[in-house]
């Protein structure tokens, strides 16, 4: 596999997010959040389960490693898409997307607190300007305008919406998930890891869509709705997921997962393709700020060793 193959595989993930969360928000309000996130889990995790022995892998989990895998299920299978859910039936998928997409940042700290994975300067200027980003994209504009002293207080409590403390829960579990997938898949393979914790952690999201007495077991969808689960089913999951924890157990976590400032991008970007929007100004700013945000973090082991090493002493430097 060449670089720019790897490259593009590992941007993927977060591409096929950026659009599948768009596709969700509307389902969630007819569906429920339980249904549409078993419905986003089961279908996946069948489709990777099948695919693991057809791509010469074991669906084993080895013994060592269940314990981690049931945590692992439960934080980021279970947890985790039912904190989505909740999360976009309250706030849609834009301010969402920022909310969910700030996770890079609490998993650069986990990396570094448990794998000692190296952030410096340089790797923290990009942190911010990805969170920074994401902000300009999709927070709201009363929200926006009260940070520029441009709104009143009403303006601001408009503009935090009710779904808001979810999709923190989200962003804060998938990043626990993301971390604790390590520790599951060290002698297990990742992609049959993260079948199986689907079809685990989305079995108990069914028997709870059917016990609530507020929704019907099959919501009334037309076809385009079923299509849109499909998508967010199979390449939003099913591929997304599949790929995102083969490498985030392969590559620089920290690096690795600030390319999920790019999720909101690409949500941008689709929206100008298949809807005719243009970007604002302050959106394209938010672009550039995202962009710089990834050329940072991932070279920021290149751009500060030079630093370094013209700051260390010279060996004739030592001589009195």
């Amino acid at each position: 596999m060449s670089s720019l193959q790897r490259g593009l595989l590992m941007v993927l993930p977060f591409a096929l997010w950026g659009t599948a969360m768009a596709a969700m928000a509307p389902l969630v309000h007819s569906g429920g959040p339980a249904l549409v996130a078993c419905l986003r889990l089961l279908p996946a995790g069948a489709v990777l389960l099948i695919a693991v022995p057809w791509l010469g892998r074991s669906l084993r989990i080895d013994p060592g490693d269940r314990g981690w895998f049931v945590l692992f299920t439960l934080v980021d299978a279970f947890l985790f898409q039912i904190f989505l859910a909740k999360g976009i039936e309250g706030t849609g998928a834009g301010l969402g997307s920022v909310l969910i997409d700030s996770q890079p940042l609490i998993v650069a700290l986990l990396a570094r607190w448990l794998f000692a994975e190296s952030i410096n300067p340089f790797g923290w200027l990009g942190l911010a300007l990805g969170l920074a980003g994401i902000v300009c994209l999709g927070v709201p504009a009363p929200l926006l305008n009260h940070w520029w002293l441009e709104a009143d207080l009403a303006s601001w409590e408009s503009g935090w919406q009710s779904g808001t403390g979810w999709m923190l829960l989200a962003a804060l579990t998938m990043a626990l998930g993301t971390v604790i997938s390590r520790f599951a898949c060290r002698r297990s393979d990742p992609v049959a890891v993260t079948g199986w914790h689907m079809v685990a952690g989305g079995i108990p999201l069914l028997i709870w869509h059917g016990l609530d007495p507020a929704t019907s077991m099959l919501p009334p969808w037309t076809g385009l709705d079923w299509a849109q689960m499909a998508y967010a089913s199979i390449l939003g999951s099913a591929l997304a997921y599949g790929l995102f924890f083969w490498f985030a157990n392969r590559e620089d976590l920290t690096g690795f997962t600030t390319l999920g400032f790019l999720t909101p991008v690409f949500a941008l970007a689709s929206g100008g393709v298949l809807l005719g929007e243009r970007l604002a100004g302050l959106q394209w700013l938010a672009v550039l700020l995202v962009l710089a945000s990834v050329l940072l973090v991932s070279q920021r082991q290149k751009l500060w060793d030079p630093l370094l090493r013209a700051a260390a002493p010279q060996p004739g430097d030592l001589k009195a």
